[in-house]
């Protein structure tokens, strides 16, 4: 968790934007955050992320456009040091909340709970702790769950809406993929899975929106979404079944193409369904493969000397989750290096 004085660093920078951009990750918690801090704010603009795998200086003709006076960053692990320099040559504050485990960029006002307590609480949760409203819990919910992070209001919340939450769960993933909360969440995953146009739409709904049950209500504005999820989820489905037929005895490793790519999720509940297994999911498109990965070891350390020597790779993550970019036809020795890391992991502990 970031301290208590960051917190208070953090609202005082709030306070301080008249006119800020709010750039985040393309996730529920990236866009959580997002809205969280809006919300309390009330002023800004957001700006979703989908550069892979940084966040970088073609974003700063954003900055530009809507005039900003402070650049806040949420839930982005890279950040090129090129946007940094247009943000510093303009004069401008550049404000960073993240909790992945990376080497920090080098910017002033940078947050990050892994650096504070090595704990990877969600950017959505840490939003929470900064604005403090009770009424936004189930934002957060949705931000935290999606990153299979349990957070220390849930027992409450479940105790005050059983009708979303009807299951006696042990971890976040029980209640995504066994709750109407869950699919609350899974539509907002899938919503962020669309152009830019709607998924404004779909963060300024959010925005206004009263209750977490105002997303399941069909009407002019949320049709679009629900339509959406609707679409994707047909096609997850199919791929999830599929990628069912690639499990060996230590490890999931598939592989898939198409006009969509919903790694994170496929790979999120796959990892709910074999906990002991290695599991690998790659989305391709061309000689490009992105990659989602899980495993209750440290796969992060495993995936990072995995692709220490491969040309064109790149790589960042949680301990448990974590993703990877590469060349397609790196993908087998990718494969073969990342078995032996696991090993080396594995004989460690033995």
């Amino acid at each position: 968790m970031l301290t208590n004085e960051q917190l208070k660093e953090i609202r005082e920078h709030l306070e301080n934007a008249k006119n800020p951009v709010f750039f985040y990750d393309n996730d529920p918690d990236g866009m959580c955050s997002f809205v969280l801090l809006q919300r309390f704010l009330g002023r800004g603009k957001g700006v979703i992320i989908k550069s892979m795998p940084g966040l970088d200086k073609s974003y700063f003709k954003k900055v530009e456009e809507f005039k900003a006076d402070y650049v806040f960053v949420l839930d982005k692990p890279v950040i090129n040091q090129d946007f940094i320099d247009l943000v510093d040559g303009a004069n401008i504050p550049l404000v960073v909340i993240d909790h992945h485990n990376v080497p920090k960029p080098k910017t002033k006002y940078y947050y990050n709970t892994f650096y504070e307590s090595g704990k990877t609480e969600p950017v959505s949760y840490l939003c929470y702790k900064i604005t403090g409203r009770k009424e936004d819990e189930w934002i957060v919910l949705i931000g935290c769950i999606t990153d299979s992070y349990v957070p220390d209001f849930l027992a409450r919340f479940k105790e005050e809406r059983p009708e979303l939450i009807d299951f006696n769960y042990k971890t976040a993933f029980d209640i995504l993929y066994n709750t109407k909360f869950g699919k609350i969440a899974m539509i907002v995953s899938f919503g962020i899975k669309d152009s830019t146009t709607n998924v404004v739409a779909m963060s300024r709904f959010l925005i206004q929106a009263n209750d977490a049950n105002d997303i399941l209500e069909e009407n002019v504005k949320t049709k679009i979404f629900l339509k959406r999820y609707e679409e994707i989820n047909k096609k997850y489905q199919v791929i999830l079944k599929k990628s069912e037929e690639h499990i060996t005895k230590e490890m999931v490793f598939f592989t898939y193409s198409g006009d969509l790519s919903i790694n994170q999720y496929v790979s999120n509940e796959l990892f709910y369904r074999h906990p002991d297994k290695v599991i690998v999911t790659i989305y391709t498109k061309g000689n490009i493969a992105n990659l989602s990965l899980r495993w209750r070891g440290d796969i992060r350390t495993a995936t990072v000397n995995a692709i220490k020597d491969i040309e064109g790779a790149s790589g960042c993550g949680h301990e448990h989750a974590t993703g990877a970019r590469m060349p397609a036809d790196k993908l087998q020795e990718f494969k073969e290096k990342l078995l032996k890391e696991i090993d080396k992991i594995k004989s460690k502990k033995s």
